[in-house]
């Protein structure tokens, strides 16, 4: 298992700003306005000698009122607990608080390596100043400057002779799994509910989880990441700067998933933004999972599910082939589903159809129903095969690949299902020539 790095301090001294330095791209939002990270971020740190997880969090406030910042603390706090090594992130220009007292006397409690980082020296003048952080009653600290590299190198340096030598990587395959849907559908609650505590911040206040959020898990002696992301709203709707990030970061999300559960709100119904989601799953070409939550707010009978059931089917047509789980993540109510749910349907997103088998299903649907002459002339098929997985990818060979219409797509495409299941998950078929290949996506 990787080693955990957490940075940890009070809101907008640049610990996401640092998160997104190490991390080699930007993964973690940032922005001027503090406490824009407010749950902990996770991401693989793979560029060293000594992998590890690299955990950012929503700022720390060692005593307040305002219960979204305790929410905040609660989460820093959790991260410093799982964390091998810690990384105190401070302010420079702002100079030492005496919050940042109350965080390094609590620190100094924690029996783990702990990092005193000084932030925003960004010359020499500031570099001086910054010697008033040795109050804090350190032997030593490092001064950097995240926005511009400055000092990050070293910084790493002394993390890198923290970690443990890294072993062998005997890891099973991670599946991960992005939680995506409108804002207050319940994504974050359904989180918490799966990985049984509250690992990510639950509030009803529409929009609150603005990163996705990573978690790593084991389940039925399978890994998974979870990837709680931010409520995915209309693009009329997005007006400030930092939800259009969150879209953007949500949408990310997806791409780097191998399952998607689609959450809606069975209280509200399927809205158009709903299937605006679902299309951007789709597209991604990623396994899914319908999960209605908030199904114990409503008054049924014996028809209510077969109706519900009915209406996504015929909203969501192009996912068709996706299961529907019927939830409430408050209440706790068939949470178990889910994850047999992905189960399933991880393995069918892997899963690998043999030459013979493929060849024999394929031959029946062609000998059953012949393509359309194409200009006049007739499309022949010759072999199928198997070019890839995640999704499934099959590659038909024929001397007229431009002649496939939609119509005769969909057929081998149902043909292939009724075959092979392919039980939510997409698959893509790509029909090839001597000269050009087309590409078409079930």
């Amino acid at each position: 298992m990787k080693s955990i790095v957490a940075i940890v301090g009070r809101p907008n001294v640049g610990k996401s700003t640092l998160f997104n330095r190490i991390v080699g791209e930007r993964r973690a939002i940032v922005d001027d306005m503090p406490g824009v990270t407010r749950d902990r971020n996770y991401a693989v740190v793979d560029r060293y000698d000594k992998p590890f997880i690299l955990v950012d969090t929503g700022g720390f406030e060692p005593v307040t009122e305002d219960r979204m910042l305790q929410q905040m603390r609660e989460q820093s706090l959790l991260a410093m607990e799982e964390a091998d090594v810690i990384l105190f992130l401070m302010d420079a220009k702002q100079g030492l608080t005496p919050a940042d007292n109350e965080v390094a006397a609590m620190l100094r409690r924690v029996d783990k390596p702990v990092l005193y980082v000084v932030n925003k020296v960004d010359g020499e003048k500031i570099e001086n100043e910054a010697a008033e952080f040795y109050a804090l009653g350190i032997e030593g600290m490092h001064t950097i400057s995240a926005a511009h590299n400055r000092g990050v190198r070293d910084l790493l340096d002394e993390v890198q002779s923290l970690l443990p030598d890294a072993g062998a990587d005997g890891e099973d395959q991670v599946t991960s799994i992005a939680v995506v849907g409108r804002p207050n559908v319940g994504k974050s609650s359904l989180v918490n509910r799966l990985l049984g505590f509250e690992r990510v911040v639950a509030n009803p206040t529409p929009g609150t989880t603005r990163d996705s959020v990573d978690t790593y898990f084991t389940c039925n002696k399978q890994r998974y990441c979870l990837i709680d992301t931010a409520g995915i709203r209309r693009k009329g709707k997005t007006s400030q700067k930092l939800e259009k990030y969150s879209v953007v970061d949500a949408l990310r999300s997806i791409e780097r998933a191998d399952v998607a559960l689609i959450v809606l709100n069975a209280e509200e119904g399927i809205t158009e933004q709903d299937k605006h989601i679902a299309g951007y799953v789709y597209e991604a070409g990623r396994a899914c999972i319908f999960v209605v939550n908030k199904w114990d707010t409503l008054e049924k009978d014996n028809k209510t599910v077969g109706k519900f059931v009915e209406q996504i089917k015929y909203e969501f047509k192009f996912l068709a082939f996706a299961p529907i789980v019927f939830v409430s993540a408050m209440s706790g109510q068939r949470i178990h589903k889910v994850m047999e749910e992905v189960a399933v349907v991880a393995e069918q997103y892997s899963r690998r159809v043999t030459t013979a088998e493929l060849n024999r299903c394929f031959k029946e649907a062609v000998e059953a129903h012949h393509a359309p002459l194409h200009q006049g002339r007739r499309v022949k098929f010759y072999f199928a095969t198997q070019v890839g997985v995640k999704p499934p990818t099959f590659a038909i060979f024929t001397n007229q690949p431009e002649g496939i219409g939609t119509p005769y797509e969909r057929y081998l495409g149902n043909r292939f299902r009724d075959a092979f299941g392919f039980q939510g998950t997409p698959f893509r078929l790509l029909f090839r020539g001597r000269e050009r290949t087309a590409r078409k996506e079930r």
